[in-house]
């Protein structure tokens, strides 16, 4: 198997739980860490599979971050070639971009636990099949996106309808964190603190901490299942 790509954009949004699955197949991936200044490749080339991590930064604000055009550059590389592609958060909303679709704000921020429903489509689909119809998530974010021409959505949240998109057969968009573990969620809430604030009004942090333990476990045996499926995909 050849090697497997990675994106990390800051440096607490790192692989949670993907890290320990990666170990346990013998699987050591090449990092790009942009938050070190390191450059992304013009090619996908020499890598089986890319995953693009979260961040805060915008898509739309590549004239800030400009790595951001060239992982939309490397991604569009990545499916002219049929490579596995898995974007989640901030990844996500890079390979819709990529595939032509629109990046912008949502009316509303969606942190916390949230619940997210399968579509038909996901419920059929060969990473998410079997898994219950609706099932709780962790969540991070304010953009959102269309559906670009020729994907399906696979998964709806009530405040974001388009929480799953898939795009051919072997790339996945996730808007939510099914990496996150206990110690990631606090340290998100300690990092992300000016932004709490800002939305006081509506999310409460205390209560997202709260209610972690009752939702970590469960969110990480789905991750584990959707994730070792989605490698199960490299070698196919």
């Amino acid at each position: 198997m050849k090697s497997m790509l990675v994106i990390q954009h800051v440096e607490h949004e790192g692989l949670g739980i993907i890290d320990d699955l990666l170990v346990k197949r013998g699987l050591k991936p090449d990092f790009v860490k942009t938050f070190r200044k390191d450059s992304v490749p013009k090619t996908i080339d020499g890598y089986s599979a890319l995953i693009v991590m979260g961040g805060p930064m915008g898509v739309y604000e590549a004239d800030i971050y400009p790595f951001i055009s060239d992982e939309i550059f490397l991604i569009k590389d990545g499916l002219r070639k049929n490579i596995p592609m898995l974007g989640i958060c901030l990844g996500a909303q890079l390979i819709v971009k990529a595939l032509g679709s629109d990046v912008y704000k949502g009316k509303k921020k969606e942190i916390g636990w949230y619940k997210i429903s399968l579509t038909n489509d996901g419920k059929m689909d060969e990473l998410f099949n079997g898994l219950p119809d609706e099932f709780t998530v962790f969540q991070w974010h304010g953009d959102t996106f269309d559906i670009p021409d020729g994907c399906r959505c696979l998964a709806s949240s009530d405040l974001f309808p388009n929480q799953i998109i898939k795009a051919g057969k072997n790339v996945y968009s996730l808007q939510f964190h099914l990496e996150v573990t206990g110690d990631m969620v606090k340290e998100w809430i300690d990092v992300n603190d000016e932004e709490l604030k800002s939305v006081k009004d509506y999310i409460d942090a205390g209560k997202i901490l709260k209610e972690a333990p009752a939702f970590i476990k469960r969110l990480n045996e789905h991750g584990e299942v959707i994730f070792n499926r989605f490698l199960n995909l490299i070698d196919k």
